[in-house]
């Protein structure tokens, strides 16, 4: 038992102890210690001692994916085979074993990650066997006999294992996609799964089927017809809006690039979009040219279907692969989605505005309840062509503030034409522009307008109903203990 834990702790060390390590480790340390003492112990003690000691080590372990799924799994294996391991034949219990962990995990992955692999069982069936019984036991020979055949054999295998999973993971039906569950759904989804995990011959064992099936046809309630929906998501120092009618999806502009490899497309727009039920974007409007706008417009348009895009790009851009080039926004473009209407008013026809930042795509959205005005970086010029050109047509309930509060936009007389009673701030946490400006801050505040920032609220939601207009934070909606700290 000492030799076991020892070398268990010491591979545990090289593997870098993280959460399913711990776990397992002191579940071993529970097992030896019972062994010694000549005492025996039930798995349910196991398993609550080693929760216990995780959470004494890391109570911040409960915000990780890894601690809710590496629990289930054994809790699910112990509920499914318990004390009847040693009566099953092997094979047996490595099908149950996968069927359970499987069924076990749907859950937790939907609520998590709005997904699940319908493969994973066939996946696992010659993964885990490869990984722990050869490429693992060869990584570690190579480490105490320094012989590299050892490593190549171990990363031969490993290369073949991968284009097997690759193979599996390219297949149309491998995952199962759909928006998150709420908690009371999910909860119906887990008692379902246990009732089905229960032993062979419980009466009606099969009717858990029905008590998961709200969970996975879930689908989020969209605006009715003639209101709509908008989402200002907190994307760092950028801008990212979705907005939803009853049919159409839209999003305006994609967030930042955070470095070469990663971008507000793959690490907020993409995940948001999967929790909401979004796969199918009707259009992608990028208001101009700057990276904190078009930073994650290669990465969104990997993951869902766009099927058209307004945006005035360089022909070399990411975001023309694959894709007919993307039309530019004209003032005076007008359609209307599900009883709602939308109007670019800017930049007009044959304009070339010297200034990035003027070029803005200006999307002004109305229904019976509302408008909202999505005016991009503009500044005061273009703030003035659109108070020559129609200072009427500008009259917004909600508007996204120009250029995120500088002070190179927002003049007296743009605010005052707009006469909203909404201004959202899109700006970064402590970002080095220092946005918003507080002059600007204080001339919205003076007009009436309640202003609101995406830094220390989180995305803020706008609901156009027949109504009227209602505004909410994610941070007022689910505050956590840590947030303004």
């Amino acid at each position: 038992a000492l030799a076991g834990l020892a070398a268990a702790a010491a591979y545990s060390l090289l593997a870098g102890l993280g959460i399913p390590t711990q776990r397992s480790l002191i579940m071993l340390s529970v097992v030896a210690l019972a062994l010694l003492l000549g005492r025996e112990s039930a798995g349910s003690r196991i398993i609550a001692l080693a929760l216990f000691t995780v959470l004494v080590v890391d109570p911040w372990a409960v915000l990780s994916a890894g601690f809710w799924l590496s629990f289930g799994a054994v809790t699910a294996i112990m509920y499914v085979v318990g004390g009847r391991a040693g009566s099953m034949p092997g094979w047996r219990v490595a099908v149950t074993t996968q069927l359970a962990i499987t069924l076990a995990t749907v859950p937790a992955l939907l609520v998590l990650f709005n997904a699940f692999s319908l493969l994973s069982p066939f996946a696992n069936a010659f993964a885990i066997p490869l990984v722990s019984f050869l490429i693992t036991p060869l990584a570690l020979a190579a480490i105490v006999l320094p012989f590299p055949p050892l490593l190549e054999l171990a990363h031969w295998l490993t290369g073949l294992m991968m284009v097997a999973l690759q193979w599996l993971a390219d297949m149309p039906f491998a995952m199962w996609q759909q928006a998150a569950p709420p908690p009371l759904i999910a909860l119906a989804g887990i008692a379902g799964v246990l009732w089905l995990l229960l032993p062979r011959g419980t009466p009606a064992r099969h009717a858990g089927a029905l008590a998961m099936l709200p969970m996975l046809a879930w689908s989020p309630p969209r605006p009715a017809p003639g209101e709509f929906r908008l989402t200002v998501l907190d994307v760092g120092n950028g801008m990212a809006v979705h907005l939803q009618t009853a049919g159409h999806d839209l999003m305006y502009d994609t967030g930042p690039a955070y470095g070469p490899d990663v971008d507000a497309g793959e690490r907020v727009l993409l995940p948001y979009l999967g929790a909401v039920g979004v796969r199918r974007l009707d259009r992608l409007v990028i208001s101009h040219d700057d990276l904190d706008h078009t930073g994650g417009a290669a990465s969104l348009a990997e993951g869902v279907e766009i099927a058209d895009i307004r945006a005035d790009l360089p022909p070399g851009h990411r975001l023309h692969a694959g894709r007919a080039a993307p039309v530019s926004c004209v003032a005076g473009e007008r359609w209307r989605w599900d009883g709602v209407d939308f109007e670019v008013l800017h930049p007009g026809p044959g304009e070339n505005p010297r200034r990035d930042n003027d070029k803005s795509c200006v999307l002004r959205i109305a229904a019976p309840g509302g408008s909202v005005l999505l005016a991009g970086d503009i500044e005061v010029r273009a703030e003035r062509r659109l108070l020559e050109r129609s200072a009427a047509a500008l009259a917004s309930d909600v508007v996204l503030v120009p250029h995120h509060g500088s002070r190179s936009s927002s003049s007296a007389a743009f605010i005052e034409a707009l006469g909203a009673k909404t201004a959202i701030f899109t700006v970064g946490y402590l970002n080095p522009f220092r946005h918003p400006h507080p002059a600007v801050w204080a001339r919205w505040s003076a007009s009436g307008a309640r202003n609101w920032r995406t830094d220390s609220q989180g995305a803020v939601r706008v609901d156009v109903r027949e109504s009227g207009v209602s505004v909410e934070a994610q941070r007022l909606i689910a505050p956590r203990y840590w947030h303004g700290r």
